[in-house]
């Protein structure tokens, strides 16, 4: 077998250790015929924080590393270290999914794509006037992307850090133009007039149990969408259910940010419904 047919791929972040990631790109690597390994770099395992990427990019290349993924919190760290952007991770300023070739590091940003996808699939003819989206970083920035461009007209992005929000909704207002994003100030005002909810934070994941917004500013007429997969039916979504909202789990954007950054890797375009269909029975 070619040193082509071969994928030795990574994923750099903190406290992945439940990650599906592996086993989706694995397992669609051998029903591709290619031999494929995708290790968990953890962070938190290493005792290093995104300081560290420097040496850790330098470590994959010298072991003929193929690509790595990139997870919180190194999305946006990742960026000074790389050769070139697609207009993709430029145009969202945070990085997902790096190919080491050739001596270069070209950043991509699956993330964007992933979540329109599952948008799409998961929460087709919804209203679309006003979003309220939790939380603005590196992922924040991809979902905040994919929202515009599925003709969200109005977008207010909360987030702990006051400033962030703002930096990213005038980025977002640069793309898009004037107007269509903000940085939320009244969480109680904003939610009771949205038509939708986005948690891009990672608030409600095993290891960060609880949830992004009082459970008493939910109401029925929310569709509410969540970017954490472990678990899969989070505590925001549990109660968003329990009211009678359309909901939209994390699932469907791990599997379609893989479903690409698979193809940039390997070069082979994967068959998207049987890595969906893989990650439905890993959470079964």
């Amino acid at each position: 077998m070619s040193q082509n047919n071969t994928v030795l791929a990574g994923l750099i972040g903190a406290g992945i250790q439940a990650s599906r990631t592996p086993a989706l790109h694995e397992r669609e690597g051998d029903a591709q015929g290619l031999r494929y390994l995708y290790r968990l770099i953890d962070l938190d395992q290493l005792k290093l924080d995104s300081g560290a990427l420097p040496d850790l990019l330098m470590a994959a290349e010298r072991m003929n590393f193929t690509g790595l993924n990139i997870t919180f919190p190194c999305k946006q760290a990742i960026i000074p270290l790389l050769d070139e952007l697609s207009p993709e991770a430029r145009g969202i300023g945070a990085v997902n999914t790096v190919v080491l070739k050739d001596g270069k590091r070209i950043g991509h940003n699956t993330d964007c794509l992933g979540f329109a996808e599952g948008f799409r699939r998961g929460l087709n003819g919804v209203a679309r006037e006003r979003v309220v989206q939790m939380g603005a970083g590196g992922a924040g920035a991809a979902v905040a992307h994919a929202l515009l461009s599925e003709g969200v007209q109005q977008l207010s992005i909360f987030d702990v850090d006051v400033s962030r929000a703002q930096s990213l909704a005038n980025h977002l207002n640069q793309h898009f133009g004037r107007s269509r994003a903000g940085a939320g100030s009244d969480l109680p005002s904003a939610l009771a007039q949205a038509d939708g909810l986005v948690n891009t934070t990672p608030m409600g994941m095993a290891k960060l149990p609880g949830m992004p917004v009082p459970v008493a500013l939910l109401r029925a007429e929310l569709w509410v969408a969540e970017i954490v997969y472990f678990p899969l039916e989070t505590e925001l979504l549990r109660n968003a259910k329990a009211l009678g909202c359309r909901t939209l789990d994390g699932g469907n954007m791990a599997v379609f940010q893989a479903v690409k950054a698979f193809e940039l890797f390997s070069g082979v375009v994967p068959d998207a419904q049987r890595m969906l269909a893989q990650f439905q029975s890993m959470n079964g």
